[in-house]
């Protein structure tokens, strides 16, 4: 699952959703410091510009900086409210608002990240009850009623009439967000409102805490494990002859696709659909019982009506015809793409098969790839080492947006594995911003592949704060009996991923409200998910595809054979997230948890409705999809952002995709201004017209 985890503070409750030198040090400063002048020595509470000193991060130290940087925004709060009302301007009060939020950001984006990947177990437990501190300091901060009327005040000014671009976007979309954290509200009803997002706040942590907490593996015998890879074999035997496979996606997902064994591939489904269902299906009910406890006070309809209000989206109807739509020009797809899975079943079976079960969809696939393209994903993986695609993507990245990337020797970070990189400007050369790599699966790591932010971008009087983001994935890590291999999926991931991280990287925003990926959230994942189809074009996959053993570049005979079947079970991909954004829109736009039907009633009821794969009896998804927490009502985002990825991409098809002028271009259009303009205006500027899905629809073999 690809997703950006960017700590991004708004005035509302804000949801982690979820892209070196040693420094101990001074005051936190933004535009304006905050007036207590007071040193600290803490890897977390940094100078302008120093690095986070990871490496000697220790119990207590996040606990400290929270605390720190809570006090900091307090004297901020207090300062703004010191202004004469006929003394507010927009620097000494709405950019101040932005300091108050990236002075806690400072703290709250590396101590996420530390509770998500730190080997410590006290300081990953110190990091989640940092987010939770911080997320109910901002609860509180959302209805703190003198603030308000200090913006109140401000906006009726004459200076606030005459406001133009970021600026006035600025104010309107914090006016907005005090409405959505009900102002406008009686005082009780606001209280009330406050309670809610503390509650919530606590249960969003628990869930994900839940996940990453899970642990479970499935033991497998020599004839169950047939038809894995040797090398697959050789690092997860045991000392009696079994073979351990865990529910990390290195483990199960080569095993569901190889597996020749369909009782062992059903058994493993079902451990991982049913990973955290013990502690998590109640805490799913509480969250959305919670989010509807919430609307019902603040006024809204339902969760997805206020959950879309202030994206791309606007309300519910316009999500759900677009589901619906999708929904409908992907069923032919789909059946096509069965069909061809049911004829080899049949063939493998001797019996005539009607049915693909979830268990099955991957194993068929790929003896599809191999039967109709001779297409063998093992082969393929030989040709995509780690060390040769990162080099490969480091290049497309750099020369398309005219930037490069230097490693830093002895950084300080959090693991071994980790590598941090500077990235400058290569006209003025400028350092920019910078970056780390932590890639490799560990026990307790954050499971999926995502970009952390780590500082957001801002303009102070010192000058811009330097964006830095952590890209965290768990690709197969080097053994003693191969070097890391990756998938091509994996290296699709590896290219969005970093394309969230470049976004946040290379962003020029005055505001830490608008910088990077701080977007409308159902634009969020355009950008990189643009920055893919790289991994489909000769052009730019001859730069690192190459054999790890013989250093051979990919032939062009089994990139051909690639790119021939690049649109293999498009339409079942498709429709499954058509399945998880309806599942997600359902739960929050009407659906009781203490009604007649349970959610594990409503995933096997969708499922079977839009997908071809039936529910497997017995399995509760819902309890590790974490999204429903990070995510909720906003999942239909993926394939929404991807329409405007595929028309934006268009540009570099016609023009090259090398093309280092429409490269700049990007760079300077969509990912420096973040959120500075509505996302559609940025699309129109950059395509030089209104956008459409003829390119999104094309991508997917539908035209």
């Amino acid at each position: 699952m690809k997703i950006y985890i960017n700590k991004k503070v708004i005035i509302t409750l804000s949801v982690a959703l979820i892209f070196l030198q040693l420094s101990c040090s001074s005051t936190l400063e933004m535009k304006h410091s905050p007036t207590d002048s007071r040193t600290i020595k803490n890897p977390l509470v940094v100078g302008f510009n120093e690095v986070h000193d990871f490496a000697n991060l220790r119990a207590g130290h996040i606990d400290e900086a929270t605390k720190y940087v809570l006090e900091s925004a307090n004297q901020i709060i207090n300062e703004i409210l010191a202004i004469l009302a006929t003394e507010r301007t927009f620097d000494n009060t709405m950019v101040r608002i932005d300091d108050i939020y990236a002075v806690i950001e400072s703290v709250w984006s590396p101590g996420y990240l530390m509770g998500s990947t730190h080997t410590n177990e006290a300081i990953r437990e110190e990091g989640l009850e940092s987010s939770r501190q911080i997320q109910k300091y901002l609860t509180d901060l959302a209805l703190n009623e003198d603030l308000y009327n200090a913006v109140i005040v401000y906006s009726n000014s004459n200076g606030a009439k005459n406001l133009t671009g970021y600026k006035k976007k600025y104010l309107k979309d914090t006016l907005l967000d005090y409405k959505r954290s009900g102002f406008g509200l009686p005082k009780e009803k606001r209280d009330q409102v406050k309670k809610v997002f503390n509650e919530l706040s606590d249960l969003g942590l628990k869930f994900s805490k839940n996940i990453s907490d899970f642990q479970d593996t499935l033991f497998v015998t020599e004839d169950e494990i047939k038809g894995l890879p040797e090398n697959y074999k050789k690092e997860r035997i045991q000392s009696n002859g079994t073979y351990a496979v865990d529910m990390s996606y290195p483990s199960y997902v080569p095993f569901m696709d190889f597996s020749e064994s369909d009782k062992t591939r059903k058994e493993l489904k079902y451990k991982f659909n049913n990973r955290a269902t013990g502690s998590n299906l109640e805490v799913l009910n509480d969250i959305i019982r919670k989010r509807r406890e919430l609307v019902e006070i603040l006024g809204y309809k339902t969760y997805a009506e206020y959950r879309t209000e202030d994206r791309m989206a606007k309300n519910p109807e316009n999500v759900w015809n677009f589901e619906n739509d999708l929904k409908s020009k992907l069923r032919q797809k789909g059946e096509q793409d069965v069909a061809e899975m049911l004829k080899i079943k049949s063939k493998r079976t001797g019996k005539t098969a009607v049915t693909i079960y979830p268990w099955e969809a991957g194993f068929y696939e790929n003896l599809f790839l191999k039967e109709r393209f001779q297409l063998d994903p093992e082969e393929v993986r030989q040709y995509f080492e780690f060390t040769n695609v990162t080099d490969g993507l480091f290049t497309v990245y750099q020369r398309l947006f005219n930037i490069t990337f230097k490693q830093t020797e002895k950084p300080s970070v959090w693991h071994e594995d980790v590598l941090m990189y500077e990235v400058f400007d290569n006209e003025t050369k400028e350092l920019i911003g910078r970056f780390y790599l932590d890639m490799f699966p560990r026990a307790n790591k954050y499971g999926h592949a995502a970009a952390f932010s780590v500082t957001m971008g801002k303009m102070t009087d010192d000058g811009y704060t330097k964006p830095t983001t952590a890209l965290v994935c768990n690709f197969p890590k080097p053994t003693e009996f191969q070097p890391s291999l990756l998938t091509h999926d994996n290296v699709e991931t590896y290219f969005h991923e970093f394309g969230h991280l470049v976004h946040g990287v290379l962003t020029k925003s005055p505001l830490m409200s608008y910088a990077g990926t701080s977007v409308a959230r159902d634009f969020v994942e355009a950008p990189s998910q643009m920055l893919e189809n790289w991994v489909w074009q000769k052009e730019s996959l001859s730069l690192f595809a190459k054999h790890y053993k013989t250093g051979e570049v990919i032939p062009d005979e089994l990139l051909d054979k690639m790119l021939a079947a690049k649109n293999v079970n498009s339409g079942t991909k498709a429709l499954q997230q058509v399945f998880y954004g309806v599942l997600d829109f359902t739960l929050h736009d009407g659906f009781n948890p203490d009604g007649s039907q349970t959610i594990t009633e409503v995933v096997s009821s969708l499922q079977n409705d839009i997908t071809f794969y039936p529910y497997q009896d017995g399995t509760h998804m819902e309890a590790a999809f974490g999204h429903l927490n990070g995510y909720g009502a906003a999942y239909y985002g993926y394939k929404w952002s991807e329409v405007y990825a595929q028309d934006m991409f268009s540009i570099f098809e016609k023009e090259g995709i090398m093309n280092e002028e429409e490269g700049f271009r990007y760079r300077r259009i969509i990912l420096e201004k973040g959120g500075t303009e509505e996302p559609i205006s940025l699309v129109r500027e950059f395509l030089g017209r209104e956008s459409n899905s003829d390119a999104f629809l094309r991508s997917m073999g539908l035209e």
